[in-house]
This record gives C-alpha cells, sequence and structure tokens, in this order.
C-alpha cells in the first residue's frame, strides 16, 4: 500500500498533511488528513478520529473548524454513506466506509504514522459524521476513550432522509438497519 502525499504544511506547532491511498476496503482513492503535533523522538501520540458531515470534507474542518489550534457533495450517493458498508447494488461495491474506519484506515494510519498510540483513540464527527462516530464508538466500545457528536444524526430510522439512505444502501430489509442507528444501538 502507497500513501500519496498530496501536501504537508507547518501549523500551530505541528504538520497537517493531506494524503491518498488506494483502499483496498473501497475499491477507490481515499484521502484523509492527519495533524501531527511537534513531539520528542519515539514519543506516542494519542489519536483522536474525525469523521466529516455529508456535505463536508477532510478540509472543511482544517479550514474552518481550526481544530489544530485545539490539537476534517450532498444528498444521497455522495460523500461518506452514513458510514455503513451497503449490501445493494451498485453502492455495495464501493460504499464500505464501515469497514474503512473501523479495519483499513487505522492500519494504513498505524503503519505511516508510528507515534500514533492506539491506546488512546478518540473519535468525533459532525452531523452525519457525528453519526458514524457514535455508531462506531458504540459498536466497539473498548477501542475508545472518548466519542463526541456534533449536531449528530442520531435515528435515521425516524425521518424520510435517514430511511432513503438507509433502504438504498441496505435494503428493505430494516433489521440492518439498527446496526447504523445509534439509539437502537444504546438499547
Amino acid at each position: 500500500m502507497t500513501l500519496e502525499t498530496l501536501s504537508t504544511n507547518r501549523s500551530h506547532g505541528g504538520t497537517q498533511g493531506v494524503y491518498r491511498h488506494a483502499s483496498d476496503t473501497t475499491g477507490t482513492d481515499m484521502t484523509f488528513a492527519v495533524f501531527v503535533p511537534d513531539h520528542a523522538p519515539g514519543a506516542k501520540l494519542p489519536v483522536l478520529w474525525y469523521l466529516s458531515g455529508l456535505t463536508c470534507t477532510h478540509a472543511n474542518v482544517m479550514e474552518k473548524g481550526e481544530y489544530r489550534r485545539a490539537a476534517g457533495a450532498w444528498d444521497f450517493g455522495l460523500g461518506a454513506g452514513f458510514y455503513v458498508d451497503a449490501t445493494e447494488a451498485p453502492w455495495a461495491k464501493n460504499y464500505r466506509m464501515r469497514s474503512y474506519i473501523e479495519d483499513e484506515l487505522p492500519s494504513v494510519v498505524l503503519r505511516n504514522f508510528p507515534m500514533a498510540d492506539m491506546t488512546r483513540q478518540g473519535i468525533s464527527g459532525h452531523s452525519m459524521g457525528g453519526h458514524g462516530a457514535l455508531t462506531v464508538a458504540l459498536r466497539t466500545p473498548d477501542r475508545f476513550r472518548s466519542v463526541s457528536a456534533f449536531s449528530p444524526i442520531v435515528a435515521p430510522l425516524q425521518c424520510p432522509w435517514g430511511e432513503k439512505a438507509l433502504s438504498n444502501y441496505l435494503g428493505a430489509d430494516r433489521e440492518p438497519w439498527s446496526h447504523y442507528e445509534a439509539c437502537a444501538l444504546i438499547e
């Protein structure tokens, strides 16, 4: 797996990088950003995952949210697709964001950023990304030390927009939908 560096910039006492790689999980090129604060050689740093909302990319949180100071398409069929692993055509081939976020991306980060301390992880997100952060954290409770969701979509089964997305990505059977609804995962 080759990681391509798209850009690096110094910011707030660290280095902001944007990277791309060919994802085995999604079958597409994936772009993500990593901010590494200055640190002593050999130091291990905590990891905070940020999941973008429906109309956002990694650039939104870097440019508008400016998370570095404290330390990233819209409508159906574009973007992260509710952070599900789609089972319905034509989405099933590439819409595998659950597996990408839960499995592949952490492996990519660990291989390429040895200072990442995977025993100290947090996850956060906004809107659809908040939904993703909550559902990932609730499915893997021992993995994260913290979870934060900003204006999250917590009950996609209770709104037409969520029903549209989940039925198209996962099919008409509502049982698998519950694996992607924070309210259902809490029960």
